[in-house]
């Protein structure tokens, strides 16, 4: 039985081939790892930053309670010094 010299270089370019996609899709698996990793970390910083947010939302002043209490602050001091002349 004689070994065909192309048959031999064609089994020794699969093997190449076999070799590039396994080395490819062992790449692929550590960056989709690495996103995957990202994704997480994104959601924790996503779900900080909203309770955050919520935290600063309910200790804020509403508007209209500020320019109530300025008004009523102004008024004050202009009855003030209109009774004290």
């Amino acid at each position: 039985m004689t070994t065909d010299p192309e048959h031999l270089a064609a089994v020794e370019e699969f093997a190449e081939l076999r070799r590039c996609l396994d080395v490819g899709l062992a790449r692929i698996d550590g960056q989709l790892a690495l996103l995957a990793q990202r994704h997480g970390q994104i959601d924790r910083d996503l779900t900080d930053l909203t309770a955050r947010v919520a935290a600063l939302e309910h200790a804020k002043w509403p508007l209209p309670t500020v320019s109530v209490l300025t008004t009523v602050g102004a008024l004050a001091v202009a009855v003030w010094q209109g009774l004290g002349r």
